[in-house]
């Protein structure tokens, strides 16, 4: 997974699987566009995710989280609910705005 934070007016995570950076999905009105700097980040492994989903959440830091693995983490992590994923043309994507 890559993982880049933004540090401007509030602290934003980006959190996506490393094979869907660079893509772009849509469905109907609907769309994610992985094609931007944004989530491309620093390689991390699923237990450097976990942590730094846990020091963040101590900063209450914004998390934009993209495809299953990252998801996944996310919702073992108790950050966000299964029911709280929204899929664009089959990609999994949370938001969690503190």
């Amino acid at each position: 997974m890559l993982v880049k934070i933004h540090d401007s007016c509030r602290i934003v995570v980006a959190i996506c699987d490393k094979e869907l950076v660079g893509k772009k999905f849509e469905e109907g009105k609907k769309q994610i566009d992985l094609t931007t700097t944004f989530f491309k980040g620093e390689e991390k492994t699923e237990q450097e995710v976990c942590e730094i989903i846990e020091d963040m959440r101590r900063e209450d830091a914004t998390f934009n989280i993209v495809g299953k693995k990252a998801c996944g983490i996310a919702i073992e992590a108790g950050l966000i609910d299964e029911s709280c994923i929204l899929h664009i043309s089959g990609v999994p994507i949370g938001l969690v705005l503190a």
